[in-house]
């Protein structure tokens, strides 16, 4: 569920155009926008506090199977809820592996080569604060 609440809406738009045989469902919560408390901890594992609000946008979709997908994704994108939700149905079924495969994997892939993207960027803004010479070292 992860991986489809970080996918783009494109993303998502464009693995929900290559299904060939799309599954009919209903909408059981409409795509709704609200705002959760995000709690954070000082230090990290400190005490927890309220850190502020963030948006989010949920929704239930069923499958003509009865299959239940649910979707709580950051922002106001109502089309990605949905599309999420319901793949996220899809991958409770029988064609969870081909899901997997076709929409899963390549997101994954994806997240990851940006998330260490975004880490090499990171690190070479880096500054090693132990290898600069005090004065008060001798020779």
């Amino acid at each position: 569920m992860s991986i489809l609440a970080r996918a783009t809406s494109g993303e998502l738009e464009a693995a929900w155009e290559r299904i060939e045989e799309r599954p009919r469902y209903a909408v059981l919560r409409r795509p709704e926008t609200g705002l959760v408390m995000v709690r954070g901890r000082a230090g990290g594992t400190g005490d927890p506090f309220n850190f502020g609000e963030m948006t989010v946008t949920r929704c239930a979709v069923r499958l003509a199977d009865g299959t239940m997908g649910h979707c709580y994704a950051a922002g106001r994108d109502k089309r990605k809820a949905e599309l999420a939700a319901v793949f996220d149905a899809l991958m409770q079924g029988a064609g969870s592996a081909r899901i997997e495969e076709t929409v899963i994997a390549p997101l994954t892939r994806r997240q990851a080569a940006e998330r260490e993207r975004v880490s090499r960027k990171a690190a070479a803004t880096k500054v090693d604060f132990f290898t600069m010479v005090r004065g008060d070292n001798p020779g």
